[in-house]
């Protein structure tokens, strides 16, 4: 992951140095041979998705010149400076960096920390995750009310992610298949991310961003908890907080940023997730996605 990108660009290459002595030890080794095991581990899996995806970032801003009025999905930019900027979920702190609230330093590092206390709660509160496809929002919401999970993500029209205690996930995923989903795919995570399963964990989130020095944004970012853009420190640090336990509301997002006239959307880093899921939002939406050398091409 991301050694495309790091042989071809000296740009990405220098993300990938710069994480590895931030980091204390190489990403890069367990980005480029890694295994599968190792990377689901969310303490590696948000440092190295966050790694790559700047890593994208920097080769496209040295290299491409951005149409105007785009917005920058996950991650990044800067040219002809973006309108928005978003990211989803771990994608958020992307966007931060690239928006220039953090540096990628300082970014990589709560991020790694993010994903350490992540980790404690899950060992603490073992949870589970899974992504219900085409069932109505309102039905989902009474089916948590009923099962004791949680809805953690509304990423777009006909796919809502649920989360929480295992046992409630389980009920809830029966209860959904029964209520006329069209599938429930359990996701391959170590926890129930986005749910109060990982309250503890914003306490000690809230400790470390307040001890962070923070900018403001240089292109408005859009908060996953309030769906609209934030351009407050203060209101930076609470929405991250909040983030950790609360749903990732990004479908609102796309379409707060569709409603501003934006058009043409960049997504960065490994895979094409959010491009699927604006097809789903707006198909008229124009999505670039750079991955690899060859999008940058």
């Amino acid at each position: 992951m991301g050694k495309d990108l790091y042989e071809a660009f000296p740009e990405s290459k220098a993300i990938f140095e710069r994480a590895d002595k931030a980091l204390g030890f190489s990403i890069s080794k367990v980005c480029f041979a890694g295994q599968p095991e190792t990377l689901k581990q969310t303490i590696f899996s948000q440092p190295a998705i966050l790694t790559v995806s700047m890593a994208a970032y920097a080769a496209f801003k040295a290299k491409c010149v951005i149409p105007a009025k785009a917005g920058i999905l996950d991650p990044r930019f800067h040219g002809d400076d973006p309108s928005f900027m978003a990211g989803l979920s771990l994608g958020e702190y992307s966007a931060l960096i690239a928006g220039e609230v953090f540096t990628f330093e300082d970014g990589l590092k709560l991020v790694r920390r993010r994903a350490e206390i992540m980790e404690e709660a899950t060992l603490k509160h073992p949870g589970k995750m899974a992504a219900v496809l085409e069932l109505p929002l309102d039905k989902v919401k009474d089916i948590c009310l009923k099962s004791g999970a949680e809805v953690a993500n509304i990423n777009a029209p006909g796919q809502i992610v649920i989360s929480g205690k295992k046992d409630a996930v389980d009920k809830a995923k029966d209860l959904c298949v029964q209520a006329g989903a069209k599938r429930v795919i359990e996701l391959e995570v170590s926890g129930g991310f986005h749910s109060s399963l990982m309250f503890e964990a914003s306490v000690e989130l809230k400790q470390r961003l307040e001890k962070m020095p923070i900018s403001v944004p240089a292109v408005p970012v859009i908060s996953n908890y309030t769906a609209c853009p934030q351009y407050k420190i203060i209101q930076i640090k609470e929405n991250l907080v909040y983030q950790i336990y609360k749903p990732v509301r990004w479908e609102e997002s796309m379409k707060y940023m569709l409603a501003q006239g934006v058009t043409n959307f960049v997504e960065f880093g490994p895979g094409k997730v959010l491009k699927g899921l604006m097809r789903r939002i707006d198909s008229n939406a124009q999505v670039i996605n750079v991955e690899k050398s060859a999008d940058i091409a």
